[in-house]
């Protein structure tokens, strides 16, 4: 499988420490690449640098072999690097499908300070549709925004990212504070929309991970201590005794 994501020996230190430390990995084009690891070992870090969002001191980023590491995240997001919360602002007295509207608005680059014509604007409408079916929403397309409960928020904001046309999205924790039944729900999401797309997943639940990974990369104090399969991550004898633990429970 080719590689569509290189990341090259990434330092970021924060005074004597190494928030990230000498990490390197790649991500494959259509493969979903798990990134685990206890609080503090530098994930969410990693992914903010993987967004531009921060400079790492050392090391590189490169997107299909071009050097992204300086670029800042509005060119990435327009080269094709996407997040969940990448626009972090969703419009609660605006509809669903309005929402998703706004971020096919922002890749064709158009200002927002347009929006009460451009939201009469019917070339906007097809590719925001196509983004809610994706995730499942399109049902809830005129329903106001701020009426979604937590589970379908996360959906619209997947459906806003998937809006600006993205190679490889990047998902930190996009679980977190799902019940059950909203947590199987986008792990059904996401098994139907890895091979589109190359996914990076940073998640504390486990059984999602290990359920959708093609591969995982164990961090510890920043650095990568291994990167294998599943099935691999659960046998790793090094990966027990510094996570898992006796009852498999530690993460």
């Amino acid at each position: 499988m080719t590689e569509i994501l290189q990341v090259q020996n990434l330092v970021k230190r924060y005074g004597a420490l190494a928030a990230t430390n000498n990490l390197s990995m790649t991500l494959r084009t259509g493969e979903l690449h798990g990134v685990i690891g206890p609080n503090g070992a530098g994930k969410t870090t990693f992914i903010h640098q993987l967004a531009g969002e921060i400079i790492p001191d050392q090391g590189h980023i490169f997107l299909d072999g071009v050097d992204i590491t300086r670029s800042p995240p509005n060119e990435r997001a327009l080269n094709g690097i996407g997040r969940s919360y990448q626009i972090t602002s969703v419009f609660k007295d605006f509809s669903v499908l309005e929402n998703v509207m706004l971020a096919v608005q922002a890749r064709e680059g158009s200002s927002f300070r347009f929006w009460s014509v451009a939201r009469d604007d019917k070339k906007l409408y097809e590719p925001a549709h196509e983004a809610l079916r994706q995730v499942q929403l399109s049902h809830a397309a005129n329903r106001r925004a701020g009426a979604l409960g937590y589970g379908e928020m996360r959906q619209l904001e997947i459906a806003m990212t998937l809006a600006m046309h993205p190679r490889v999205l990047l998902l930190d924790e996009p679980m977190a504070g799902m019940s059950q039944q909203e947590s199987a729900r986008l792990v059904d999401l996401l098994s139907r929309l890895k091979g589109e797309y190359s996914i990076v997943l940073v998640e504390h639940d486990m059984d999602a991970v290990f359920a959708l990974a093609d591969r995982i990369t164990v961090l510890l104090y920043g650095a990568a201590i291994v990167c294998d399969t599943p099935q691999a991550i659960q046998a790793n004898q090094e990966v027990k005794s510094a996570y898992l633990g006796d009852d498999d429970d530690e993460f």
